[in-house]
């Protein structure tokens, strides 16, 4: 019975370090794209604290536990990446604006798209990433994990898993208190503002708990972690929260200007 639980224990373990592993490796994937499609150096990132992009590390393990059945070739493992990468990113959006009331992405304009959170062009992508995922990366990953000792990998995915829930109650926060201040002092006409605004004049209430969220969860500091976030009007208009706050500099800084923006400034 100790030895099952063990067994347990370390599959748990490699869970945790899948999710961290993967999270960073999307960090550093999405950090890469919008410095080639963009130009800036930007947050890519989901929670307040840690170079982590969740969606990745969420889908990689959804991926490599959900893909076994379907490793007979690649057809069936761009099919089952196609259709779990999906879920996942549906998911991971709405999660977003139900318990965050903010969006992370939107693909309203993009063809072939659902409620703007999926669309065709990104699952063709999360169906090769499948593909790429279980023939090449993942089975390295998992060779890193076992090098590691058993006692060791559990203790410290023990720790990490206490860290990443202690970042998501800060980063829920964190959110909470922006949200609430953008739509108090930018009147936003989303559903439910007058408890937003209820909300303001409560947890602002008091100076030192004013002067904590003003300083460690500033405007600033929240667009540049969230650089892309956006929230919802009760019209249907999806606003960009840095459309809002225009004179904060959304990025950490400009490498190059795209052509593109370059053309539309000159006409």
């Amino acid at each position: 019975m100790e030895e099952e639980d063990e067994v347990k224990g370390l599959k748990l373990a490699k869970i945790v370090g899948y999710f961290i592993i993967y999270s960073f490796i999307g960090y550093i994937i999405e950090t890469i794209f919008c410095l080639v499609t963009e130009g800036v150096i930007e947050s890519r990132k989901n929670f307040l604290y840690g170079p982590i992009c969740s969606i990745y590390g969420v889908g990689a393990v959804i991926m490599v536990l959900g893909l076994q059945k379907f490793q007979k070739n690649n057809y069936t493992l761009f099919a089952g990446g196609f259709i779990l990468g999906s879920l996942v990113e549906y998911a991971v959006s709405l999660g977003g604006e139900l318990i965050y009331h903010i969006r992370w992405w939107d693909y309203s304009n993009v063809p072939f798209n659902i409620n703007g959170r999926i669309c065709v062009l990104y699952s063709i992508i999360w169906g090769f990433l499948a593909i790429y995922l279980m023939r090449n990366v993942h089975p390295r990953v998992d060779a890193l994990l076992d090098r590691i000792n058993p006692y060791t990998l559990r203790k410290g995915a023990v720790i990490v898993f206490i860290l990443l829930v202690l970042n998501f109650i800060i980063t829920s926060f964190a959110l909470k208190m922006f949200y609430v201040r953008l739509v108090n002092n930018y009147k936003l006409d989303i559903e439910g503002v007058e408890e937003y605004i209820n909300e303001y004049s409560a947890l602002y209430y008091y100076p030192e708990v004013k002067a904590f969220i003003d300083t460690y969860f500033s405007d600033e500091i929240m667009l540049k972690a969230f650089p892309n976030i956006k929230v919802t009007e009760k019209d249907g208009d999806i606003i960009l929260v840095r459309d809002i706050l225009k004179d904060i500099q959304p990025y950490y800084f400009r490498v190059f200007t795209p052509r593109n923006r370059i053309e539309n400034k000159v006409n």
